[in-house]
């Protein structure tokens, strides 16, 4: 299991179906695939967002921004900005 996306031609996961976290609607939930942004992995995988755990979005600001996410079975509350979430890649 890759943790970032290498290129956008080798990308297994196409753009056109592709599903961040700032996709999801409130109360839905998906799991982590990869991050996309090496950059921005670092914070996001000290913060809990490791491929594999599940994510649900439980709240968006009254604007859109930041996101509300609940990460995995422990109900550990997460607020990220949207186009954090947006480097958050989930899995189909």
């Amino acid at each position: 299991m890759s943790l970032f996306r290498r290129s956008p031609q080798k990308a297994v996961i196409s753009t056109a179906t592709r599903r961040t976290a700032k996709d999801l609607r409130v109360g839905e939930a998906g799991t982590i695939c990869c991050l996309e942004d090496p950059e921005m992995a670092l914070k996001l995988l000290e913060m809990g967002c490791v491929p594999g755990v599940q994510v649900r979005l439980s709240g968006r600001a009254p604007l859109g921004d930041p996101l509300m996410l609940v990460l995995g079975d422990q109900e550990y509350t997460l607020s990220v900005r949207a186009s954090e979430a947006a480097t958050i890649l989930l899995k189909e």
